[in-house]
């Protein structure tokens, strides 16, 4: 006998509007992910001055991304939980107004001169992260593999929009600040709290209908119901879903360790404010920008060969940097933002294409969870490579997460240890 969530189940994997429900979810995922960046973009830039503001040190600059960072990590599993419990529609909501409730924490902390206050805020805003990065996974829940790489990588190239356009907002949010006697450099807050509230608007009336990657109980040939694993049971017990987190994490590790630096380094180096933020915006176009493109060459190309030319890249902007660390700082980190697009998309669909749509969404939260923790674990080993080796020698060290996958890479379509489906 079948209970009312299998019913469910059968009912909405079978309806004949899969398609426009598939086109109608990505245009929700791509409103809120505007939304959504537009806010983080506007005061996650700022986060690092307002840490000074409110501690009196330039030594805690750097706290504002870490904690921002560590927020993600720890939101992406407990999202992933909800989108399997509860779907998308409350995972996604649920995100959104936790971020906006931390950037409402912030302004607080400014007022009361609390740093304590101000790291729970940016913690907190770590849920937006994780809701950008959900939102991706989200995006191929009615997916087939043949559009799996392409329904996602145009929800991350939809994050171009608000990342590129939220630093924009400083000047605006400081004058709409003064209107409300908000403290200094927290109007770009106010602006998050009411972009965050429309995008959790936006995801629980927009994402009206559970896809079949809801973790629903599946039934066996026997007609058992079982329940999925979690997903760290799945990367133990499947090793395509071992090495699809993997690609992820690495790439992502990868790219922070350099990005993260480049700004001190120019700034040591007497480059100005503009060319920073320059290198630095042309490095985020290059991250968001073309992921369209990867998304539909991992569709017919199939998702190793889109890999292994997102790893030739990121070698590319690390020998850059390691031969001409002050000439090739720009081309160096459009490069390095070109590679973190093509492995993080068809990264993000080998994790899809590895397991079964009962298995996607607890291995989407781990990989998530492992992709942040990566970040911030190489975020903050590159301040002291940057000091002992320099610029050049964060290259030369980076280059070792390259070296690890791609070889891991060659040896698997050596040893024919994975099936042809998820090597084309």
């Amino acid at each position: 006998m079948e209970t009312p969530a299998t019913q469910q189940v059968a009912v909405e994997t079978d309806a004949p509007d899969r398609h426009g429900g598939q086109r109608r979810t990505i245009g929700v995922l791509i409103a809120g992910q505007i939304l959504g960046g537009l806010g983080m973009g506007a005061s996650l830039s700022l986060g690092s001055l307002l840490a000074v503001q409110v501690s009196g040190s330039t030594a805690w600059s750097g706290m504002a991304a870490t904690m921002n960072t560590l927020g993600a990590a720890a939101f992406a599993i407990p999202l992933a939980r909800a989108a399997v419990k509860r779907g998308r529609r409350v995972s996604l909501a649920a995100g959104s107004l936790t971020s906006g409730f931390g950037a409402a924490i912030a302004i607080a902390s400014a007022a009361l001169s609390s740093f304590p206050a101000l790291l729970i805020g940016l913690i907190l805003l770590g849920a937006g992260t994780a809701v950008s990065f959900q939102a991706r996974f989200a995006a191929t829940d009615l997916s087939t593999p043949k559009t799996r790489g392409r329904d996602l990588s145009i929800v991350v190239w939809s994050t171009t929009i608000g990342a590129v356009s939220g630093p924009n907002l400083f000047e605006p949010g400081e004058a709409f600040g003064a209107l409300l006697h908000l403290p200094t450099l927290t109007g770009a807050f106010a602006f998050t709290v009411a972009a965050q509230l429309l995008a959790a608007l936006v995801f629980y009336a927009g994402l009206r209908v559970k896809p079949p990657v809801e973790g629903y109980p599946a039934r066996d040939d026997s007609g058992i119901t079982t329940k999925p694993d979690s997903g760290f049971s799945i990367l133990r017990r499947i090793p395509a879903a071992r090495y699809a987190v993997t690609v992820v994490a690495l790439s992502h590790g990868t790219m922070v360790a350099l990005m993260s630096m480049t700004p001190v380094h120019l700034h040591d180096n007497g480059a100005s404010l503009a060319v920073v933020g320059m290198t630095i915006s042309l490095h985020i176009a290059g991250m968001f920008g073309l992921s369209p493109l990867f998304g539909w060459l991992s569709d017919r190309l199939g998702r190793i060969p889109v890999l292994l030319t997102g790893q030739a890249m990121l070698l590319a902007s690390l020998v850059l940097a390691w031969l001409a660390p002050h000439t090739m700082v720009t081309p160096s980190l459009i490069l390095l933002g070109l590679g973190w697009s093509a492995s993080i998309v068809s990264g993000s669909a080998l994790v899809g294409d590895s397991v079964s749509a009962a298995e996607r969404g607890p291995l989407q939260g781990v990989s998530d969870l492992l992709m942040n923790l990566t970040g911030a674990t190489c975020g903050a080993l590159a301040g002291p490579v940057l000091t002992t080796v320099g610029y050049s020698g964060l290259g030369t060290g980076a280059m070792a997460l390259v070296a690890t996958l791609t070889l891991w890479t060659l040896w698997q379509l050596l040893t024919g240890r994975r099936t042809s489906s998820q090597l084309t």
